[in-house]
């Protein structure tokens, strides 16, 4: 039996009185009810109704953008079925924890390929390198009690329009910003506004909507440094400033509107605790009179050390989406002792559940995360808890394993099943953002209402 923490509630629920208000709130009103008779206003509600609602999609399928290439030929055919309107959620839609649920069948995916999307990263290419089977990229995530709509890349760019995005942590980050990039690219390509030439730190810029996409990888969120490179686990002993916030991306985010944070596989790696420059402990370092605290102190501190540092900036006003843990699925050995994934299809719910690691790694993020968005409500700031770890834990199949190169190269790279091939899974986190981006919308609508009626 599978046992998870309910986490983000997708709900909305508003008296029918209030529908319009919002509506009105989000955009404007330009004409006082008082200058239109109650006649011709119901009859133009009922045109709107039901000539202008159906055509509300097909309207933002050919954006600026797209409009420099209606002589091609049909576009990429599974988008078709992307035929929501670009509105905001239903008010009929019940209280429903999105992230909890199964992965059902989708034969309408992926939405892009290996062969359109120039963003996927040679290490997560499954497919050209030679993956078999395909049917990994053909399901889609179902909550428990709703529906949770297939990205659509066209709403998602109004939403964000002249907004920026910052995503904050190690390198399935990046793999989640590429995976976004592919499912924009029916829109618009982004073109390329980096600081300097650094695949680790790359900046997007979307010209007709005025959106930016950053990467700023970080190890551990904290400040680190190589110690040893020989010892004594597998991949060196790295320093760990646990009170020192990274300032690779501290000093970076402070201007953007959403900042999604991630971390967690390099905190299995042996490290060294310090704290006011003095060492306080580590993580399988075998130093004499260091006591060994677990990598579980270390990953504590530095998530509550990110948080704190992003609380303390005196002109962020944006929203941090805290994605959570992520599992890696190594069967018959660890990543260094022959370890693999090579299922071909997602697990059950009933199938697996969270447990060691992954488990800890997952608890430690929850109990942070509530502490720093209690803080962060006193001054103003959204905390947003982006809770991908069941989703992602019941998709052993999606991970590289030994495709993310060619068999006969001469290169030393163990099997991936850190990171998500490419379509794959991870598309899927684009599809809970997407929903709770509009959820940000309802929220900040009611509390306008809320704040005019009174």
């Amino acid at each position: 039996m599978y046992v998870f923490v309910p986490t983000f509630l997708f709900s909305f629920s508003l008296f029918p009185k209030m529908k319009f208000q919002i509506v009105e709130l989000l955009f404007g009103k330009s004409t006082p009810k008082q200058m239109i008779p109650k006649v011709t206003l119901l009859a133009v509600f009922a045109i709107l109704l039901f000539t202008v609602t159906p055509l509300s999609y097909p309207l933002f399928r050919y954006s600026s953008s797209s409009l420099k290439n209606k002589e091609s030929k049909k576009p990429y055919s599974a988008f078709d079925d992307l035929n929501e309107s670009a509105s905001l959620p239903s008010t009929s839609i019940k209280k429903c924890d999105i992230f909890s649920g199964e992965w059902v069948p989708n034969p309408k995916a992926p939405y892009y390929s290996n062969k359109t999307c120039w963003a996927i990263h040679e290490h997560q290419n499954c497919m050209k390198y030679g993956r078999p089977d395909s049917e990994f990229m053909k399901w889609k995530w179902k909550p428990n009690g709703c529906e949770l709509p297939v990205f659509n890349p066209f709403q998602f760019l109004e939403l964000v329009r002249g907004k920026s995005m910052a995503f904050v942590g190690d390198s399935v980050g990046r793999n989640q910003m590429q995976s976004m990039i592919c499912l924009l690219s029916r829109v618009e390509w982004p073109i390329d506004v980096s600081y300097k030439r650094d695949d680790y730190f790359m900046r997007w810029k979307y010209p007709s909507y005025n959106f930016t996409m950053a990467a700023f990888w970080t190890t551990h969120l904290v400040r680190s440094k190589e110690a040893d490179s020989k010892g004594p686990g597998p991949t060196g002993l790295c320093n760990l400033y646990l009170d020192e916030p990274d300032e690779k991306w501290i000093t970076q985010i402070e201007d953007f509107d959403y900042v999604i944070l991630n971390g967690g596989h390099w905190f299995t790696r042996s490290m060294v605790f310090y704290e006011k420059q003095k060492i306080v402990g580590c993580h399988y370092c075998l130093l004499e009179n260091v006591p060994d605290l677990t990598m579980y102190y270390g990953y504590r501190k530095a998530f509550r050390t990110a948080f704190k540092s992003i609380n303390r900036l005196e002109n962020f006003k944006g929203t941090v989406f805290l994605r959570t843990f992520a599992p890696s699925h190594f069967e018959n050995g660890s990543w260094n002792q022959g370890g693999n994934c090579i299922r071909t299809k997602p697990f059950r719910s009933n199938e697996t559940h969270l447990e060691g690691l992954d488990l800890e790694f997952y608890m430690i993020q929850l109990e942070e995360f509530k502490i720093a968005e209690k803080e962060a409500r006193k001054k103003g700031l959204k905390y947003r808890l982006f809770d991908v770890t069941q989703a992602s834990m019941l998709r052993p199949d999606g991970h590289p394993s030994r495709y993310g190169h060619w068999p006969n190269e001469n290169v030393t790279l163990y099997n991936d099943c850190v990171h998500w091939c490419l379509p794959g899974p991870i598309d899927t986190w684009s599809d809970f953002l997407l929903g709770m981006l509009k959820m940000e919308g309802v929220r900040s609508a009611e509390e306008r209402l809320h704040l005019r009626s009174n």
